[in-house]
This record gives structure tokens, sequence and C-alpha cells, in this order.
């Protein structure tokens, strides 16, 4: 049991200069902790809501001491003086005590920086890091470092709408953060010297640290990345590879895509993203189409499922009545995680558990409005989460997160996921795949890559494998690909 012995909250800025909430927990132990949480440019309809204090006169209304005084009075009295033994007993307090379905009473700022306060802070009492803490919160044995998807250049609300799309990321096929973030290094300098030549300036950088000069068009700004791989000695598709986030709801209006001096209906934009799949080394693409666009995640699903990784941000908001209806809807393939979408840690592990239960793979991200807490780090080796979005590497409050998936590889010893000997289980996906691969006697992803390269043989009829097992791997493949187990066009 954690008994609760003080709890507390200041305002402090993020990483664009508007307040956010951090918050402090002492338990009777001693042990102490704070946390400070996020906040986002590009939100969803559905994310919870964080409490702001609407006067114009202070950071144009966007203060959070309404969000602070209630962490230090009506959370603290409710709390203080009180055991939990678990996460899931504090956080189910929280949500009752503030008593809507969104946190509008209490905000979810100041709800979540209890959340991860207490969290932090029983780690702290138990004496083991906190990535081993949240492990333990999923029951997962086995924490693993995530790939990194590392933003290049930047679009959309993150730069001022130059171009439509939020952000251009780079996916090193690394077997380590060390050699991965080395990498991207490269390959952001690479960047930084052909924008300058080709348009004659040195390149702005967004909210997240993504390179923003004035790009005609969502394709240059796709080919540009493509060269800057080349220009730092790697190959697209094979060493690094790309993901695009397109925010799409961003410039969707009156049912229409307005991108690309076009209005596109769903099936347009769909067209539009299908095209730049087949044209550029894309793995995952993040809100392709508007969030309430049901219809056309339909359409883009049933077309590049077996592409791509098919992510959905604003249209899930992390909440588990929104991925339900995705995995019945057959909408996505992917959860982008972010839990103040849900405002605490146990609403953010049942949407990630939902995920995982259905097959999918999931990305741990990070908020354009971030602090120097390095908490998500943690969760996303805890969790054992596929691959982190966090932003660049050129800021600070992104940096903070890199820096720690260092120190815990390089400390701690812990590796990003190995593939020879990994049980198929571990990838995550269906059980229907599963069993299939197993009727065939296949159990590691090691002998998955055999089975691949038997295919490109022609061996199947050799050894018995039937092809019916082939749409099981065609699903597979977007994982393999994404991880850099198997080449994009062997």
């Amino acid at each position: 049991m954690s008994l609760i012995t003080s709890l507390s909250a200041i305002e402090i800025l993020d990483s664009r200069g508007r307040p956010t909430v951090k918050a402090y927990c002492t338990l009777a132990s001693g042990a102490r902790a704070e946390a400070a949480v996020p906040s986002g440019a590009s939100t969803g309809t559905a994310e919870a809501l964080e409490l702001r204090d609407g006067d114009p006169q202070r950071y144009h209304g966007l203060g959070c001491r309404k969000a602070v005084e209630n962490v230090k009075t009506v959370i603290r009295d409710a709390l203080v003086g009180k055991d939990f033994d678990t996460q899931a007993a504090l956080d189910t307090a929280l949500i009752e005590l503030d008593g809507t379905p969104n946190k509008a009473k209490l905000g979810a700022n100041a709800i979540l920086a209890v959340s991860l306060a207490f969290a932090r802070a029983q780690a702290n009492e138990k004496g083991i890091p906190l990535y081993q803490h949240f492990a333990a919160m999923n029951n997962n044995a086995m924490p693993l470092l995530p790939h990194l998807t590392v933003n290049l250049f930047s679009g959309g609300k993150h730069a001022g709408g130059q171009v439509p799309i939020q952000d251009v990321l780079l996916v090193p096929h690394s077997r380590s953060v060390d050699d991965a973030l080395a990498t991207t290094y490269n390959v952001y300098q690479a960047a930084v010297k052909l924008i300058s030549e080709k348009y004659g300036m040195r390149p702005l950088k967004a909210d997240e640290g993504g390179l923003a000069p004035p790009f005609p068009n969502v394709e240059a700004m796709l080919s540009d990345a493509v060269e800057a791989i080349k220009r730092a000695g790697y190959t697209p598709g094979q060493e690094v590879s790309l993901a695009v986030d397109v925010a799409s709801s961003q410039f969707y209006s009156d049912g229409r895509y307005h991108i690309n001096n076009q209005a596109l209906d769903s099936s347009g934009m769909v067209n539009l993203l299908l095209d730049w799949i087949a044209r550029f080394p894309i793995i995952s693409v993040e809100d392709g189409l508007a969030e309430e666009d049901w219809g056309g995640w339909g359409k883009f699903y049933r077309a590049a499922y077996d592409k791509v990784m098919i992510i959905g941000d604003d249209l899930l908001c992390t909440n588990p009545r929104r991925i339900r209806i995705a995995i019945d809807y057959h909408a996505a393939n992917s959860l982008l995680l972010k839990v103040n979408q849900i405002g605490t840690l146990t609403e953010a592990l049942e949407s990630y558990q939902l995920a995982r239960d259905a097959g999918w793979q999931v990305v741990v991200s990070a908020r354009s409005g971030e602090t120097e807490d390095s908490w998500l780090a943690d969760l996303a080796t805890g969790w054992a989460g596929d691959y982190i979005k966090v932003g660049s590497i050129m800021q600070s409050e992104r940096l903070a997160k890199y820096n720690r998936l260092l120190e815990i590889e390089t400390v701690d010893g812990l590796t990003i996921h190995t593939y020879d000997s990994m049980p198929i289980e571990d990838l995550h996906v269906s059980a229907d795949s599963v069993a299939a691969l197993k009727s065939y006697g296949i159990s590691t992803v090691g002998e998955i890559v055999e089975l691949l390269e038997q295919n490109l043989r022609g061996n199947f009829a050799m050894d018995g494998i039937g092809r019916g097992i082939l749409d099981h791997l065609d699903v597979i493949l977007v994982q393999l690909k994404g991880k850099g187990i198997w080449p994009e066009n062997p």
C-alpha cells in the first residue's frame, strides 16, 4: 500500500511558452516524485479536456491556475491520507472525483499530473526504474526499447500551415537507439544543407523541431526527405524509411480535403495517399483521413492494410470506446498512444491493451507542447511500444526523452526488439495469424523471415507451405518492414 501524505502542483511553461501543470506527490514511506504534463496543437475532438483559465489578459486565456488549484484543494483533500495499492485504484478515485466523461471538472492536465507523479513516487518507493514500474502495470516481464520515428520536415499547425500535412518523419532501421540517433543526425544535417541550397535560406524550425522551409507542395516535401537520406549515404526504404503525419482533419471541411489546390472527396484522398505510398518509401501513415470520416478510413484500410501502418491519432484519441469502434470497423491497424488525450495512466493502458489484443502496433507519442520531463521514454520502454514519436533531435524537451532512452540502453542494458528468436506473439499480430503460422510449425520471427526468403525463391511447395498463409504474412510484413527486418523492395 502507498499512503499519500502530500500533493501539490505549480504552473510551468511548455516548449511553446504556454502554461501547463507540474504535480508533486509524497508518500508515507518518504518517497517523493514530480511529473509534468504536455499539451497538443493538433487535437482530436474526443480528447479529454485541458482546463484553462480563460483570462485573455494572461497567456491569451491559456493559463492553468484553475487546474493547479484543483490539485492543491479538491484532489489533495480527497486523496491525502489514503492508501492506494495500485495505479488503477488511484486513477479510479481521480476519475470518480471528476465525474465527467471528458474530465472537464478538474481538468485532464490536473488529473494526469497527479496520476504520473503517483506512479513515479511508487517506483521510487520500490527503488526501481520508472520503466520497470510501468512494465509491472502491464504485467510485462520484458521491457524493450522502442524504435524511433523522428521529425525531419514539418507543416500544418506545427509550422504555420505552409504545407497542409503536419510532419514527415524518419524511421531508421537500427538495432540500437544510439545508432538510430546517429543516423537521424546525419540525415538531418544533410537536409539542412539541401534546403539551404534549394531554397536559398536556412530553414525555420516548427513546434517539434522539424525543419519548415517553404515547400511548394507535399510531394516536394517527401522528395526532399528522400534526397536527404541519399545525401547522408543511406538507402531509402532499406536503411531509413519515412512516416507521414497527415493530420487531415486540419484541412477537411464540407466533406472535402483541401490539399494541393484540390478539393478531394474521401476516395480522392485515399488515392492520393496510395500514390504517395507507391512513390516514396513510406511505412506509416497517421491520420490519413479526417477523424469523423469513418467511410474514408475503411476505404484506406482495405487498400493499404498490408502495405503500411495505418495509425489513428485524432481518429482514436487514445479512447477505448473509439478504439473498439475502429477495430470493429477495420479502420486502422495501429494506435498513436498519447496519455494526455485520455487523462490517466490506467485508461491509457486499457487503450494500449485493446490495440494489442487486436494485433495492432502501438506508437507512444509526445505532444507539440512538451516539457523536460522524460517519463514518456520510460512508458514506451515499460509497455514495450513498437515505436516512440517524440519530435526532432534539436530541442531540449525532445532530447530529454532521447537521452533517457540512451541511458536505459547504455546503463541498464536494455535493447531494441531483437528478432531471430522472438516469439511470433511478440509481433502483436492477431490470434488468427498466430494460429495460422503455428499450424505450419512457425513460432519465431526468424522462421517467418526464412519463410519469406523461400517465397522469393518459389520454394513454398517444396517445403509443404500452403499459399493460404500468405494473407497473414502480408499483414506481418508491414511490421517487419517498419522494424528493418525485411527490406522495402526485396
